[in-house]
């Protein structure tokens, strides 16, 4: 008895020991060299397979300590040295604090603010993705360096597609186009988790920071009249799923390799997608090869119960979400009803278990399980790297080259700095920089007002709120009137903001609440000059009148853009850069909000006269056209060779039979420059030639469409696009081909197809260059 008492006490000592050396540090990981008691575990020799590893710890745990770790909240163990774990953190645009991983209340104050996803998606540019993705994911392994996270798991990106200009998360997404939100999901993912942009792998499966891809699937509607997130089922085509929900998340997981992703409240078809075997089990880890780990949207699984009446008790959607592969609950339904699960046979202590193997599976990809990681790999980035100089220059280049230029009659910007006397700035969006961040952001760095930026440039600059907020439901339109008549120019700065549009808040108009385009007017009608209109919003907005009003010269979209945001738009207004943003979404007019949001079609429908959405089926009228946007220079493109090649169907892996019809076949753009169908890419180069005064970066989008179009083939669809980095006045480029030149097309054997190319911008002669190929379809 004595003797037991003893290890008793020593294994106590040893544990407070611990404990201590853990909380002076603030960095929660196992397997410390300075616990005896633990040092020695099979789980912590890291010579040792991390799967080897990870059964020998579950293999230790009690029920009880099982189902404590199947929420984002998990306990400590401290029997086996295993330290409370947070697995919600945020790093949409930068380290967030929306999460519960992070803390900025020490040393480390606020992260890199980025631009809102959907400007940085403006621009197009890959390489920046994935620059703005690994100084993302620098900064949370500095701040975790730093002893403040509890956590290194993070819930980005959202490549959800922005399928209706009202959603009101649109904003976090890269756009409405499939292929491209699946290489912005590639290059995010790679560079936060530690990979290489080229397609190298990560340094043995370790992770510098863990991405997870949300919201997995078919989610896009938050809170729309009244009908919410939690009890809305998405009815979705086979054809939509296949071709439109599912590519970014394929990428995601085959491309990316990213280690996480998110199931989401919605159901689809029927099935909630944290229950559904199917999405989860069956098409991403059996059929896509997935890894990682799932999580649950938060309380998610109470949401399928309470909400989509899925499961007659709390224990049955337990059940449900384990047995369909769901691994994590945010919130704490699976630990309030798990036990009780199991002692009723719902569900067995083999899927907690596969729960739990790829939980700690991540924890020990992070390194939080081989001792001190300051020690490890990833240990030497230090935490004076979270608002490092080169990250907040990479903000602003993000910032600058994603605003859209939307007009510019008579070439009215870029202002003269020698020539403005006095710049007269209005708008409830001007001297406000907290609007700058967007939603799911963390303190920034150091930020500016776009008020404040702007000053400098003019000898005398005068300042009016005009609307009250970005409702406007007051305007000071006789005050806003006074100053902008006695400017030699002004800039009004308008728009929305996050009451108009966010998680669970969807619009209800696409035109400027309020007062706004009163004042708009009617400063416009008064100003000496044509004024300079600023958008910031994340959504389209229907600015028809704007467009058309001579009076309104200039017209800038600037999303969210984060905290340099006023300094790029400042040094674009005054010609210190030249933007080169395009739009990533259609701008629709105010006529479309005609069409419920719940109808979850992509293709029209003509005989209910339902127009589509999306540049590649809708075909209703338009504000602006996805991939619009102007410069201050002029650029012309040339065609110089295509090749046509045969597409060959049945070596395919994962063609897929287009809905009601076993003949005709579909692929997606990567699948068909898969290794086993190397023929069927082509290549099509062209030129670009900078023929105007000013320097810019552009990007080249390219676009093919089938001239016989069936079974709801698209007008158009994105194949490539590259941005030009550094392209000069009077610069000409070599003809060139743009990256993943295969397209997605549909045909039966012995079809021949015209395809057209189609290079996107506004050349010399303001024509949209085009260029027709033949390619034919055989069986083999």
């Amino acid at each position: 008895m004595k003797l037991h008492i003893s290890t008793l006490i020593t294994t106590i000592l040893l544990c407070l020991l611990f404990v201590s050396i853990v909380e002076s540090t603030q960095l929660p990981f196992s397997c410390d060299s300075l616990n005896p008691q633990t040092k020695s575990l099979k789980f912590c020799q890291t010579g040792l397979p991390i799967s080897v590893r990870v059964q020998d710890l579950v293999s230790r745990l009690t029920l009880d300590e099982k189902i404590s770790q199947l929420v984002n909240s998990a306990p400590a163990i401290p029997r086996l040295g295993i330290p409370a774990y947070e697995w919600w953190s945020e790093s949409l645009h930068g380290v967030g604090s929306a999460g519960k991983g992070i803390f900025f209340n020490g040393s480390i104050a606020g992260a890199t603010s980025f631009p809102q996803v959907i400007l940085t998606a403006a621009t197009f540019d890959e390489n920046l993705w994935y620059r703005i993705g690994q100084v993302i994911g620098v900064e949370a392994r500095g701040v975790y360096n730093a002893g403040q996270a509890i956590g290194m798991t993070f819930w980005a990106p959202n490549i959800n597609i922005f399928r209706d200009p009202r959603w009101g998360r649109g904003q976090e997404t890269p756009g409405e186009d499939p292929i491209m939100t699946g290489k912005y999901a590639i290059r995010y993912v790679r560079g936060v988790q530690g990979d290489s942009f080229n397609g190298g792998q990560l340094k043995k499966g370790h992770l510098q920071a863990s991405a997870c891809c949300k919201h997995f699937t078919a989610y896009d509607l938050d809170q729309w009249k009244n009908l919410d997130r939690f009890s809305f089922n998405a009815i979705v085509t086979p054809q939509d799923m296949a071709d439109t929900f599912q590519p970014p998340f394929q990428d995601c997981i085959q491309k990316a390799q990213a280690s996480g992703i998110m199931c989401s409240y919605n159901s689809v078809n029927g099935i909630p997608s944290c229950a559904n075997y199917n999405l989860l089990t069956k098409t991403a880890r059996q059929q896509w090869g997935f890894h990682g780990y799932i999580t649950s949207d938060c309380d998610a699984v109470q949401v399928m119960h309470d909400n989509h009446r899925y499961g007659n008790t709390p224990e049955d959607s337990t059940a449900f979400a384990l047995k369909a592969g769901m691994d994590i609950d945010c919130g704490d339904y699976l630990k309030k009803y798990t036990k009780s699960a199991v002692m009723k046979k719902k569900v067995s202590q083999v899927h907690i278990d596969r729960a739990l193997h790829n939980l700690f599976s991540i924890r020990m990809r992070l390194g939080l399980f081989n001792g001190d990681p300051r020690k490890q790999l990833y240990g030497n980035i230090s935490p004076s790297l979270v608002c490092a100089p080169q990250h907040q220059v990479l903000a602003l280049e993000a910032a600058r080259n994603g605003i859209v230029l939307l007009k510019n009659t008579g070439k009215l910007l870029p202002l003269s700095k020698a020539k403005t006397n006095s710049l007269a700035v209005i708008g409830h969006n001007a001297n406000n920089a907290y609007i700058l961040r967007g939603n799911y952001d963390g303190p920034p760095c150091k930020y500016i007002e776009i008020l404040k930026a702007l000053v400098g440039y003019a000898k005398s600059v005068q300042y009016q709120q005009g609307c009250n907020a970005a409702n406007c439901t007051s305007a000071d339109i006789n005050q806003a009137v006074n100053i902008a008549r006695n400017a030699d120019y002004v800039v009004l700065v308008m728009g929305l903001d996050q009451t108009q549009e966010r998680e669970q808040f969807d619009r209800d108009d696409l035109v400027l609440p309020g007062q706004q385009e009163n004042l708009i007017n009617s400063v416009a009608k008064a100003a000496k000059k044509p004024v300079i209109l600023v958008i910031l919003s994340g959504g389209p907005v229907d600015i028809s009148f704007a467009k058309y009003n001579p009076k309104i010269g200039s017209i800038l979209w600037a999303g969210y853009p984060g905290e340099a945001g006023g300094i790029a738009l400042a040094e674009i207004i005054f010609g210190e850069h030249n933007p080169g943003g395009k739009l990533p979404v259609t701008w629709y007019p105010q006529a479309f909000v005609k069409i419920p949001m719940t109808d979850m079609r992509m293709r029209p429908d003509p005989k209910t006269g339902y127009p589509g959405r999306t540049y590649r089926f809708y075909k209703g009228p338009k504000v602006y056209e996805f991939g619009y946007g102007l410069s201050y220079t002029t650029y012309s493109y040339g065609f110089h060779s295509a090749t046509p090649n045969t597409i060959q169907l049945n070596q395919l892996s994962s063609v897929k039979a287009v809905e009601n019809s076993d003949s005709i076949h579909y692929t997606s753009v990567d699948e068909i420059g898969s290794d086993n169908c190397e023929k069927a890419k082509f290549s099509a180069h062209v030129s670009v030639e900078n023929s105007g005064e000013m320097d810019g970066k552009h990007p080249v989008l390219l676009f093919v469409k089938q001239d016989k179009a069936r079974n709801g083939s698209p007008i158009k669809q994105l194949v490539g696009f590259q941005k030009l980095e550094k392209f000069y006045k009077k610069f000409k480029s070599q003809p060139q081909g743009l990256p993943d030149f295969s397209f997605a097309t549909k045909g039966r054997e012995n079809d021949q197809y015209i395809i057209t190319l189609y290079l996107a911008g506004i050349t010399a002669s303001n024509k949209l260059l085009r260029m027709s190929i033949v390619v034919s379809f055989r069986n083999i």
